[in-house]
């Protein structure tokens, strides 16, 4: 006999890609500053999109983007961008591919700041995962004032894509938050978990 189906959420669904997702990554605290832009970028990708979409073209973000390593992405010029513009493997919207760029200019300003984006980061919650006790889909919002917070920071900063509520998906995607249903077996796992 196998092993009896875990209880999780109920987004994760029953796309393998998606489980995966879930049950590896999810909530779990992110403190390395490449991560960290990865899901900023990725995040502000989705905006009009499944989560899924982007998941299917996240290898194809981790090669057109250097790896997510802002140092590199800030010095993508025009024609670099242009060429990704016709690269059919990311979502080709101008506006997410410069902001690509923009961002990582940016993320460099806030290192400069703050010794690293984690720092800044994390500042938005104490340093420490806000522990929640959702039971429902239909409990978890949409932004909060955290998130309210962090994307004002970030516009001021120069920052695009960075609205309230892709903030929060960001926030949840890196554990800034633990936004697990209670009956999920990754809620027990992930509440108290800190990262590294």
């Amino acid at each position: 006999m196998g092993q009896p189906p875990k209880n999780s959420c109920a987004w994760a669904g029953d796309d393998p890609l998606m489980r995966r997702y879930h049950d590896e990554e999810w909530g779990v605290p992110v403190h390395e500053d490449r991560r960290l832009f990865e899901f900023l970028i990725l995040e502000g990708a989705q905006a009009g999109l499944s989560w899924s979409t982007i998941l299917k073209k996240r290898d194809n973000y981790r090669e057109a983007f250097a790896g997510f390593d802002p140092a590199l992405v800030a010095r993508f010029d025009a024609r670099r961008r242009a060429v990704l513009m016709k690269n059919p493997g990311i979502v080709r919207n101008r506006l997410k591919i410069e902001s690509t760029v923009t961002n990582a200019k940016a993320l460099l300003e806030v290192r400069e700041e703050f010794g690293s984006f984690d720092r800044y980061v994390w500042g938005f919650v104490d340093g420490k995962p806000i522990q929640n006790r959702r039971t429902r889909l239909r409990d978890l919002p949409a932004f909060t004032r955290e998130s309210d917070a962090f994307s004002k920071d970030l516009r001021k900063r120069g920052f695009r894509f960075v609205g309230s509520t892709i903030l929060y998906a960001f926030m949840q995607a890196v554990g800034m938050v633990n936004d697990h249903e209670v009956s999920c077996f990754r809620y027990k796992e992930l509440s108290g978990f800190h990262g590294s």
